[in-house]
C-alpha cells in the first residue's frame, strides 16, 4: 500500500511541531497548555462574582457575559503566560536545557497527531464514507487517526455543550431570584410609625 496524501499531511504536521516545540523548550510548551487551563478555571469560578459588577456598566446581559468571559480569560492568560515564560527560559538556560529540547520535540510529535486527529474527525463528520478520497480511505496512517479519535471521543461527555453551559448557569447569580424575594422582605406589614398614624385617624371621627 503506497503512501498517501493524508499519511504525507499527518507526517508534515508532526514534524513542524516537533520542531517548533524543540525550539521552545518541553517546559515551555507543558507551560503555556498549564497557563490556558488556569485561565479556563479562573474564567469559571470568578463569573459568578464578577458578573453583578459588570450589569452595572452593560445593560443588556449577554454582553456583560461576553465582557466577562472575555476579559477574566484574556487577563488571567496574559498574566500566567509572562510567569511561565521567565520559568521555562531558565531551564533552557540551565544544564538541562538539551533535555528539555529533546523532551519539546517527543511532545511536538504528539501535538502533531493531536492536530490532525481531530482534523480527521471533523473531516469524518463533514463528508459521507462513499464520498471520501481515495488518498484517505487507502491511507496507512488512517487506522491510528481513527482509533485514536475513538479514544479521545470516549474521554468527552455525552453531552459537553450543555455541561458547559450548565456550569455556567451554576455559578451564575440568580437576580430575578433575588428581586422577587426583596418585596416578599419589605412586605411583613406597616411599621409602628405608619400604624400609630392609621389609628390617630381612625380615633379622630370618634372623639367628635
Amino acid at each position: 500500500m503506497p503512501i498517501t496524501i493524508l499519511d504525507l499531511i499527518l507526517l508534515g504536521v508532526m514534524l513542524v511541531s516537533g520542531l517548533l516545540a524543540m525550539v521552545r523548550g518541553f517546559m515551555r510548551e507543558v507551560l503555556s497548555i498549564a497557563a490556558w487551563g488556569a485561565a479556563a478555571l479562573v474564567t469559571l469560578y470568578s463569573f459568578s462574582k464578577l458578573l453583578p459588577t459588570a450589569k452595572t456598566y452593560f445593560n443588556n446581559d449577554t454582553v456583560a457575559s461576553v465582557v466577562v468571559v472575555a476579559g477574566t480569560f484574556v487577563g488571567t492568560l496574559l498574566i500566567v503566560s509572562v510567569i511561565t515564560v521567565k520559568i521555562s527560559d531558565m531551564i533552557l538556560d540551565s544544564r538541562i536545557g538539551a533535555l528539555d529540547r529533546t523532551l519539546g520535540f517527543l511532545f511536538g510529535l504528539g501535538r502533531g497527531l493531536l492536530i490532525v486527529v481531530v482534523a480527521f474527525l471533523f473531516f469524518s463528520w463533514l463528508v459521507p464514507d462513499k464520498q471520501r478520497p481515495d488518498w484517505v480511505t487507502t491511507a496507512k496512517s488512517r487506522v491510528v487517526l481513527q482509533g485514536t479519535g475513538d479514544w479521545l471521543m470516549s474521554l468527552l461527555p455525552d453531552d459537553p455543550e450543555n455541561t458547559i453551559l450548565k456550569k455556567f448557569k451554576k455559578n451564575k447569580p440568580d437576580d430575578d431570584q433575588t428581586d422577587t424575594e426583596s418585596p416578599a422582605a419589605g412586605g411583613d406589614g406597616y411599621s409602628k410609625p405608619a400604624r400609630d398614624s392609621l389609628k390617630k385617624l381612625i380615633e379622630k371621627p370618634a372623639a367628635k
